[in-house]
């Protein structure tokens, strides 16, 4: 009787213990998972009304597992997020630019376009629409400048031809190494000019194609990842270069991306509705390096946008989707009354 009392005890402890592992397993499979319903949850609060677009980032890069479908539960949760009527997909346009929506928040993506950002397809957009059973109403890419700066005709025409519209990220870098500076695309060379005879055929072009273009120049310009951030430009100087009241690095930048509008507006291209995108916290954290420092101001941008990532491998900091946007929310509200898009947001597959 003892010996069965024994057998039973043991059985029974190796069956909890079986249980625990199933537990852990599903609770670490799942993190990703349930990243993803707290964005939509946050999205639908209503206490982000200025919120009027998500663009989900579909690449896994480095050590980063941040494709949708990257498990089961994580695609389940996206696809049944983004089945709310809130997240629609027909753009509001008015003289080609992109407004916000009448009602709800505009569904889109970087539908994985490989680690360059630059290899548009159209079976890529049809791949990630038919993997979340939604449209997108633009699809995001990169116009890396490398050795020359050149318009993405043919990434823009393939785009269009599927009926989405092309968002094109203009990346003044020469290669795809971080930090910075750039040997060649500094900000104080785009402002004294160097680049206009490109720049100016770039804005013909983008003017030809006739069809809405979104875009925006100097991605998370707030990240000391980029070349094009002030600690490259001039950081907190405020004698190299013009007002003396200013932070010379982002005065560069914000000076840039303003003398490239002006390029395209003056060449005709108002078909373009332009982004100004940082990322949710400033690395570093100093006061040159805040956001409002860079902003090339309402009369040139129309929408704000901003990066919102969860840990993007193992061991990072973990943060809820909704303890990001209450971060960064009121910053850009209070930057502007533009819309603002959730240009970039992902979180990948963690322990």
């Amino acid at each position: 009787m003892n010996r069965i009392k024994i057998i039973v005890f043991f059985v029974t402890i190796t069956l909890a213990l079986s249980a625990c592992r199933k537990n852990d397993e599903e609770e670490k499979t799942n993190k990703k998972a349930a990243w993803i319903e707290n964005a939509f949850v946050s999205l639908e609060s209503g206490n982000y009304p200025k919120i009027k677009a998500i663009s989900w980032w579909h690449e896994n890069f480095d050590n980063s597992v941040l494709k949708v479908n990257s498990s089961t539960e994580s695609l389940n949760a996206y696809k049944t997020g983004i089945s709310s009527s809130t997240f629609v997909v027909t753009p509001n346009l008015i003289a080609k630019k992109l407004i916000e929506p009448v009602t709800g928040i505009y569904h889109a993506a970087f539908p994985d376009f490989a680690g360059t950002e630059d290899h548009v397809t159209a079976e890529q957009i049809s791949n990630f629409e038919t993997l979340v059973n939604k449209r997108i109403v633009w699809a995001y890419f990169s116009n890396n400048w490398y050795d020359n700066i050149k318009f993405p005709t043919a990434a823009v025409n393939t785009i269009d031809a599927t009926e989405r519209i092309p968002f094109i990220r203009i990346m003044p870098r020469t290669n795809f190494d971080e930090g910075g500076p750039d040997p060649n695309y500094t900000m104080q060379k785009i402002i004294d000019g160097d680049f206009d005879a490109e720049l100016t055929q770039w804005a013909i072009d983008a003017k030809n194609t006739d069809i809405p273009l979104l875009a925006e120049f100097g991605t998370e310009v707030n990240g000391n990842w980029f070349p094009w951030n002030g600690q490259y430009n001039g950081a907190g100087e405020t004698s190299g270069y013009g007002d003396p009241n200013l932070y010379d690095g982002a005065e560069r930048f914000r000076d840039a991306y303003r003398h490239i509008i002006d390029i395209c507006n003056n060449n005709g291209a108002t078909n373009m509705t332009w982004f100004f995108h940082v990322d949710a916290y400033s690395e570093p954290t100093v006061n040159w390096n805040m956001i409002e420092n860079y902003y090339p101001g309402d009369a040139y941008i129309d929408w704000l946008g901003v990066s919102v990532y969860g840990p993007q491998e193992s061991g990072d900091d973990y943060q809820e989707f909704s303890d990001i946007l209450k971060d960064i929310y009121p910053t850009l509200s209070n930057l502007s009354n533009k819309p603002i898009a959730i240009l970039e947001f992902a979180i990948s597959e963690i322990d």
